[in-house]
């Protein structure tokens, strides 16, 4: 459950700003075929912040209904902990199997507030948790420090290390061995981190290109590092995408173009024009065209 490819789903709306049910269950279907491991949704990737509750649960039962019994989780982003305790109870009730946590995207909390936060929406749901650290995005920390005094809590099974430190990776794993499964949260630093030990990859522009991200996975996992290299090289023009204010819209743009979905986001984003939107149409064309033979895995 706390390895593998675990896509951050982008979430689909349809013309007039309603969840598009189908749409979905196309897309996570693109991605269970190609063989990812599980889904993750409502993740800032997954537009969570503009969602009500109620659509984050329609969605994780959208996701749910397509995962064929892989492992889906539902991605806790509130600005309080209350509210964040409030949906990690009804995740649970509607069948999440697990949560992706996010101290407070809005509050930067200090470490006692970090674990206090995190263990009252664990505690509340009752569900394991994956501990999204993103001190980039969100301005918050998880250091080491932090996850000694979670680690005692059997709810925290799993970190998201998005620090964009890739010593963390190592840090982490020495400090801990395996009490935590360590899965990569940056697409450019993806390579990296699974060769330094990460398990796992919480993965963005695998919802454009599956099969290619499922394959870098598999053959470092199988120690065939040459073969994982020259793919991640061909991909980290397309995975830079992800590291960007514009990554809903730059990931939506690729799925347009690759899978045949639409940019649909929810305001206030809004979908690229000019010359930002030209750049990234020429890098998802370019990587199109020059799309390597993926080796059997």
């Amino acid at each position: 459950m706390w390895s593998g490819i675990l896509p951050a789903v982008t979430t689909k709306f349809t013309p007039d700003d309603a969840l598009d049910h189908r749409e979905m269950e196309r897309c996570f279907g693109l991605l269970m075929d190609a063989g990812c491991d599980g889904l993750i949704v409502a993740g800032s990737l997954g537009e969570g912040p503009m969602l009500t509750h109620e659509e984050k649960l329609e969605v994780l039962k959208t996701a749910r209904a397509v995962a064929g019994g892989k492992p889906v989780l539902l991605t806790v982003n509130e600005a309080a902990t209350r509210d964040g305790a409030a949906l990690a109870r009804r995740a649970a009730a509607a069948g999440a199997d697990g949560l992706m946590v996010v101290p407070s995207p809005i509050y930067h909390t200090d470490e006692r507030e970090t674990v206090d936060t995190l263990k009252a929406v664990a505690a509340a749901g009752g569900l394991p948790v994956m501990i999204y650290s993103n001190r980039v995005a969100y301005r918050v920390d998880v250091t080491v420090p932090v996850m000694e005094a979670l680690a005692g809590d059997e709810l925290f099974v799993a970190i998201k290390e998005s620090s964009d430190d890739i010593r963390r990776t190592t840090e982490i794993i020495n400090a801990f061995g395996d009490r935590f499964a360590v899965l990569t949260g940056v697409d450019n630093l993806a390579f990296e981190a699974l060769v330094a030990g990460a398990v796992g990859w919480v993965a963005g522009l695998v919802t454009a290109f599956p099969r290619e991200t499922v394959a870098i996975l598999r053959l470092v996992k199988a120690g065939r590092l040459e073969e994982a290299r020259a793919i991640y090289r061909w991909f980290r023009p397309l995975l830079d995408l992800d590291v960007s204010t514009y990554l809903v819209q730059n990931i939506k743009l690729a799925e347009a173009i690759e899978i045949g979905s639409n940019e649909r986001v929810r305001m206030p984003r809004q979908p690229l024009q000019g010359e930002r939107r030209a750049q990234v149409e020429k890098i998802v064309r370019a990587a199109i065209a020059s799309r390597p033979e993926l080796p059997a895995t």
